[in-house]
């Protein structure tokens, strides 16, 4: 009996072993900034972040973020070293604390740690034991494909609707309705492209993709703006070179890789050297702090688009000092920078509002 089980923890006394954990920089994954806050912060979202409203599936209730596919999506790459750095912490506790509830606990302490107040924490996801066979992530067979989801519209849905609805020889213009029941803009991600739609680096456009994935996520405008930008005063993304150094995910790597993939052959593959996103982004002076800086350097600041290292599109402060903290060189420091879908949040009238 599970919530039994759960019962039986000290509370107070595992959220002390995981705030513990928060700056214990591990060298085979060093922390940034010296805080695997922001890390643990992403890997609750992403495993809450997949729930949607066309058919009430997905989400963090059970733990599904270990199985396929979702341990190997583009948009979790990296979270494999989150998860192993609470194996020993789960180890301890065993079945007193489903995965499930683990994660999302440590995103709570992970906000806690860096002086976010939550509003606590109640447990009782029960793990399942194997991924989700009836599980419908899209019709696309390449990664961060999008054109099924897009051209195919939702069997069923009466075209006046502005829903398009093809058969598979047929040829359609591209469209911008997304098929139902699916939320994410492409296969792999969670919610919407960073860089923009289709890759293109479209604030406005960006805005009324976010718009339409977070309803589908059963967010507002108020709550979609809250969860970026609360997220985005914390860490960093990871682009320090091109993409094709990282290798297969962990549903397509080795047997001696043992559940870890996407292995960097950049530098060190870690640290400074970590590829992720190809995106390069820090958002605030404070990476490991709860701050206002999001939104003080989103309004002061005019941007211009510029490329990560990797070749990704982001943004990067005009005419701006380099105040923003290196990750792992306490020496270096940065303008900086944004995301389309952050800036998003400013040139949209109701997000800005």
């Amino acid at each position: 009996n599970y919530a039994e089980a759960f019962k039986r923890i000290d509370l107070a006394a595992l959220k002390q072993e995981l705030r513990a954990l928060m700056t214990d920089s591990q060298d085979w994954w060093p922390a940034d900034f010296g805080h695997y806050g922001p890390l643990f912060v992403r890997m609750a979202w992403h495993s809450a972040g997949t729930y949607r409203i066309g058919d009430g599936r997905g989400g963090g209730g059970r733990g599904q973020q270990r199985f396929a596919p979702l341990n190997s999506w583009p948009d979790n790459v990296s979270l494999d070293k989150a998860r192993r750095l609470l194996w020993p912490i789960k180890q301890k506790y065993g079945q007193a604390i489903s995965w499930a509830d683990l994660m999302i606990l440590t995103g709570n302490v992970a906000l806690e740690s860096m002086g976010f107040k939550t509003f606590g924490f109640a447990g009782g996801r029960e793990d399942t034991w194997e991924p989700d066979q009836d599980l419908y992530w899209g019709r696309e067979t390449k990664w961060l494909g999008g054109d099924e989801r897009y051209s195919r519209g939702s069997p069923g849905v009466d075209e006046a609707h502005g829903v398009l609805v093809k058969d598979d020889d047929s040829e359609v213009p591209h469209t911008r309705d997304l098929e139902n029941p699916l939320a994410a803009v492409q296969m792999g991600l969670i919610y919407v492209n960073p860089e923009g739609p289709d890759g293109k680096p479209d604030p406005v456009a960006a805005a009324r993709d976010i718009r339409d994935t977070f309803a589908r996520m059963a967010m507002n405008d108020e709550e979609t703006v809250a969860l970026i930008a609360g997220g985005h005063t914390f860490g960093k993304t990871h682009g320090a070179g091109p993409a094709d150094n990282v290798g297969a995910e962990p549903e397509a790597g080795e047997l001696e890789s043992q559940g870890l993939g996407w292995h960097n052959r950049y530098g060190s593959g870690k640290g400074a050297d970590t590829i992720t996103s190809g995106l390069e982004v820090t958002w605030t002076t404070t990476p490991a702090q709860w701050s206002n800086d999001f939104f003080d350097h989103l309004f002061k600041f005019e941007w211009e688009l510029s490329k990560s290292p990797a070749g990704a599109h982001q943004w990067v402060a005009k005419n701006a000092d380099a105040i923003i903290p290196d990750a792992h060189d306490a020496a270096k420091k940065h303008r900086p920078t944004m995301l389309t879908t952050d800036l998003a949040l400013r040139f949209d009238p109701a997000y800005e509002a």
